[in-house]
């Protein structure tokens, strides 16, 4: 029997994502051109789907931009923004006594890099503004910092993270790991939580965040990051993280079924830095895993079949995220799902 209280995995049935659009006044200001047709791809295959809830700068501009899409399936809203990774400033629901309850924590900059004052506010403006069902319960937690990018869950109890982030200083470095995990097993009703601290990617500001990385399928199934190439400066790291997952079993004590995603193919900035470009920042949606893509016709075909048996009954739908990791992220850091009964929209 199903506890009444956990943690919703990603594929569990949804009513809406979030994304939060570029606009002049973030990091996207000399990027507009290519990166809002990269966001609009990404909407019109979420309103196909389900409700999609758009935090703008400007409605009137951002509705013109979505011509094409399902526009009865989107609300947007005005709310000063920071920037645009809904992935990490958005609220996290859970599911506590049947309910589903949004939790607030402290966005901030991944560890004070980057200026946040506007986007640790949307959440609790969000709420304030109606955007969240009457019924349901927000929890403010902003005693914590805590991204979604972080964290995985199988919806049964078992959260997968990473050391290097949510033991990073700037965070939560007045607590120790025992006391982190406390925090985390109270606030998501958790069992257990799984540590990987091998792993990483150049030019990722997050500090190894989860979804980077390796991330749930199904309760039985991890999709993660693998190098096949020794001359690549992740080879080591991600050889060690293969092996970390290896000895990871179920809840049941099986061992987990691996599934291997290609290294995307090494892009680079006008600078000559590596940016962190990766095939495990994939969103399943309702029916649908948006897959990110990067201009290599192989790899991006790799990827596809690899997730396609990962999730037999979804539709795999590949998305050119080139734009999006040249501000160090991808499709997954830019969204963030609401499960059935969260969000305030006909």
């Amino acid at each position: 029997m199903k506890a009444k209280s956990f943690f919703p995995a990603e594929w569990y049935p949804q009513m809406a994502v979030q994304l939060t659009w570029p606009h002049a006044g973030t990091d996207w200001a000399s990027s507009l051109t290519e990166v809002i047709p990269c966001y609009v791809e990404i909407a019109q295959a979420i309103a196909e789907r389900q409700k999609l809830i758009i935090i703008c700068h400007d409605t009137s501009e951002v509705r013109a931009q979505l011509k094409g899409c399902k526009l009865e399936n989107i609300v947007l809203h005005a709310l000063p923004t920071n920037d645009t990774w809904a992935r990490d400033h958005g609220g996290i629901t859970i599911i506590e006594e049947e309910k589903p309850v949004v939790l607030d924590f402290r966005f901030n900059g991944w560890g004070l890099k980057f200026a946040a004052h506007h986007d640790n506010l949307l959440t609790r403006r969000m709420y304030r503004d109606g955007l969240f069902s009457g019924e349901l319960a927000y929890r403010n937690m902003q005693h914590l910092v805590l991204e979604g990018g972080a964290l995985e869950s199988d919806g049964e109890g078992t959260l997968l993270t990473t050391a290097d982030c949510l033991l990073a200083p700037n965070r939560n470095d007045h607590l120790s790991k025992t006391e982190i995990e406390t925090e985390l097993k109270k606030a998501f009703h958790l069992q257990r939580i799984l540590w990987l601290h091998y792993g990483y990617l150049e030019g990722d500001d997050t500090d190894s965040h989860i979804d980077t990385l390796a991330r749930f399928c199904d309760q039985q199934t991890i999709a993660y990051v693998h190098c096949e190439d020794d001359t690549d400066v992740h080879y080591e790291a991600l050889k060690k993280m293969e092996s970390e997952l290896q000895l990871f079993k179920t809840l049941d004590g099986r061992p987990y079924r691996l599934v291997p995603l290609p290294m995307a193919e090494m892009a680079m900035d006008e600078e000559g830095h590596r940016l962190p470009a990766t095939y495990a920042n994939f969103l399943i949606i309702n029916g649908a895993v948006l897959l990110p893509f990067y201009g290599n016709a192989d790899k991006d075909e790799q990827a596809k079949e690899a997730l396609q048996a990962a999730f037999p009954q979804h539709e795999i739908i590949g998305i050119n995220c080139e734009p999006l990791i040249r501000q160090h992220g991808s499709l997954h850091c830019i969204t963030m799902q609401y499960p059935e009964g969260v969000v305030n929209v006909q």
